[in-house]
């Protein structure tokens, strides 16, 4: 296995977790109808994951210790920090400068951190 199909993040909240997915960070509903899950695209690309209501039972877990989403961005990584400062968005931090190029974390409700790269 050498290739990874689909990420898929277990939330507290669907709707929650949904709103803030859709409202702060500018995904998209890839339009796929589940009532446990929700797929989403970014602004029109090609990168796909979902978040779900939980497998398990994750009561007293602590979600999103040690897990990163990475999205590649077009727009320049400043402005994508202005307009999630602008929706009150909680950050991990100013812009990053990486071996990949610049980065700027986001935490999700459940504290899943998203990571915009601008690649060089």
């Amino acid at each position: 296995m050498r290739r990874l199909e689909f990420a898929s993040l277990q939330v507290t909240n669907l709707e929650v977790s949904k709103d803030f997915y859709t409202t702060k960070l500018g995904f998209e509903e890839a339009g796929i109808p589940n009532p446990q899950a929700c797929v989403f695209k970014y602004k029109q690309g090609e990168a796909s994951f979902a978040i779900r209501t939980p497998i398990g039972n994750l009561e007293g877990k602590e979600l999103g210790i040690g897990t990163s989403l990475w999205f590649a961005i077009d727009e320049e990584i400043e402005d994508l920090q202005a307009e999630l400062v602008a929706k009150q968005v909680t950050l991990v931090g100013p812009i990053q400068v990486t071996p990949f190029g610049k980065i700027l974390i986001a935490k999700d409700p459940d504290g899943y951190s998203i990571t915009f790269l601008k690649a060089h």
